[in-house]
């Protein structure tokens, strides 16, 4: 039997800096910041008085409940007993909660089985990482976000790709930029309800505290600014159906009847590519598999550990129910054969093909994805995010099942582009974000270690384009350079359901759809195609939402 994690309540801003304190890469400051911890904990349990302020800690007055205090505090003990990457904040948390366990202070402790349920913990890149540029990265994401939070760690397979990844979030969420601070975390918490991500939504929650927002904001949409509340149905289409995005949804926004509610263009391509970006991590949170923060519901317990527990390895396969793996189950291919496809297409060269036999192919592969059946389980929704959320039944829908393909034809890349058209126009509306956005999307579609499993010297360059080609497809974007025919000849039927599940319907997403591909695959290879899933998505909504907007100002 499963353990039922603790639940805390939202904590406010003084609680959540409590340990800001130890972001530095001075070891004397970071001394200094714990023996302030030290007596701040002290002061708590002797009730002898209010500790010394410091910044970045709160002062503790006598009508506060210190032991609500202690509490929340000892979780971010914990937090960083386990994920810091400096070493001498780990050794002095742990002695921390020895030191209050032997004065019999009930103390918390993680729940098991690391920071995912479909990688092993002991396949995880540690927080004290040995690689010197993982390292580096971790450090620089800790003293960026006051955390390593799971996600970085994650990405610290690829480094290259955590560099560009870190830029860009924290260029977004703490850059210049039309929009205030709390109000870009509150649309975090927005795209990532469309979702059901209570992972990002728990984090954002506490950001926009940490950004002084309105506590009350975190009630639920109806209680924030029409204005926040006018996104709603923006962030729907773009999360499940782009391409219904036109004109109008722009104009609505920018135009509004209140002139206090308007969205001036610059405030919304921002707004849009926050909500892109986090559509599509919650892609790469649901295809990692990846669990609550320590600190945060379900990642702790106070119970004891039982026997069971105790004895059991480290891999949790209680969430491996799905009802799409039969559904498309076909023997997988191999790595072996994959490579002699991959050979073939190269020897074979550029087929000579007339552009009406490209769009015939393209259309195969669309038509094709309509049979492809995702895991039809929804998992319950949870009241926590259902808050935030405007339809929460509105889901993706099969581009081929579009209501009009006169009025919704294929979005032609010829036609606009990211390369041509979406990068200028984003750098022009939102400064230096194209740059910013073009420096990860290349990273994604061109980063390899040519390899597969266990072979080397591979070129995986057509296996890569395949995935990125048939996530564009499901979103009803055509590449005229591309022949589609290579995505049936290089992904299988298991591949493409997973790739549309995680890619459409990542909270549907199980441990078994994850083992029950690329099974040859390591879990650091696995995690790089879902890193190119979260690109090619993210990429899709972006081209969507900027062409709207580019037909609202020309």
């Amino acid at each position: 039997m499963a353990e039922e994690p603790s639940r805390m309540k939202i904590r406010d801003e003084d609680s959540l800096r409590f340990v800001h304190c130890l972001s530095s890469r001075d070891p004397g400051v970071r001394n200094r910041a714990f023996d302030s911890i030290l007596r701040v904990f002290d002061a708590l349990i002797g009730g002898h008085g209010s500790p010394p302020d410091m910044k970045g800690m709160a002062t503790i007055h006598g009508a506060v409940d210190t032991k609500e205090m202690i509490d929340e505090y000892l979780v971010d003990i914990l937090r960083l007993s386990v994920q810091c990457p400096f070493e001498d904040v780990l050794d002095r948390c742990k002695e921390l909660l020895r030191d209050m366990q032997e004065r019999t202070y009930k103390i918390p402790r993680v729940l098991k089985g690391g920071i995912s349920t479909f990688v092993p913990e002991r396949e995880i890149i540690p927080a004290s990482s040995k690689d010197t540029e993982t390292q580096a990265l971790f450090v620089d994401a800790f003293l960026q976000n006051n955390r390593l939070d799971h996600v970085v760690q994650l990405m610290g397979y690829h480094p290259q790709y955590l560099e560009c990844f870190l830029r860009t979030q924290q260029y977004l969420m703490k850059g210049d930029g039309a929009l205030p601070f709390h109000y870009r975390h509150y649309i975090a918490i927005m795209a990532a309800s469309r979702h059901m991500c209570t992972y990002l939504v728990h984090l954002h929650e506490q950001e926009f505290i940490l950004q002084g927002g309105d506590p009350e904001w975190l009630k639920g949409t109806s209680h924030v600014p029409k204005k926040l509340r006018d996104l709603n149905e923006l962030n729907k289409l773009l999360a499940h159906r782009p391409w219904l995005i036109c004109k109008s949804h722009i104009e609505k926004l920018a135009r509004s009847t209140n002139s206090k509610d308007n969205w001036s263009i610059s405030e919304l391509v921002q707004a849009l590519i926050l909500m892109a970006h986090f559509h599509s991590l919650c892609s790469f949170v649901y295809g990692c598999g990846i669990k609550s923060e320590i600190d945060h519901n379900g990642g702790f317990t106070y119970r004891p550990q039982s026997p069971v527990e105790k004895n059991s390895n480290d891999f949790d396969s209680s969430d491996s129910s799905s009802t799409n793996g039969d559904i498309n189950s076909e023997p997988e291919v191999g790595i072996e054969l994959l490579m002699e496809r991959m050979k073939k297409l190269v020897e074979e060269g550029e087929e000579e093909t007339t552009q009406e036999e490209r769009v015939k192919r393209f259309e195969k592969v669309e038509s094709q994805s309509v049979e492809i059946a995702a895991n039809t389980v929804r998992p319950s929704p949870k009241a926590e995010v259902l808050k935030y959320v405007d339809d929460a039944e509105y889901c993706y829908q099969d581009f081929a099942k579009r209501d009009s393909v006169e009025d919704i034809p294929t979005f032609r890349a010829t036609d606009y582009s990211w390369e041509d058209h979406g990068f200028s126009l984003s750098n022009r509306l939102y400064m230096d974000i194209g740059n910013q956005l073009e420096d990860k999307f290349s990273v994604a579609t061109n980063m390899t270690y040519y390899t597969m499993g266990e072979v080397r010297d591979v070129d995986t360059t057509a296996f890569r384009r395949a995935i990125w080609s048939y996530i564009h497809c499901l979103y009803g974007i055509m590449h005229d350079d591309y022949n589609y025919g290579q995505v049936n000849q290089l992904l299988e039927r298991n591949l493409k359901a997973y790739i549309k599940t995680m890619t459409c319907y990542p909270e549907r997403l199980t441990r078994k759809d994850y083992d029950n591909v690329m099974r040859e695959f390591k879990h650091s290879e696995k995690v790089h195609v879902n890193l190119m899933l979260l690109e090619a998505r993210f990429q899709a909504e972006l081209l969507y939402a900027l062409r709207g907007v580019m037909q609202f100002m020309t």
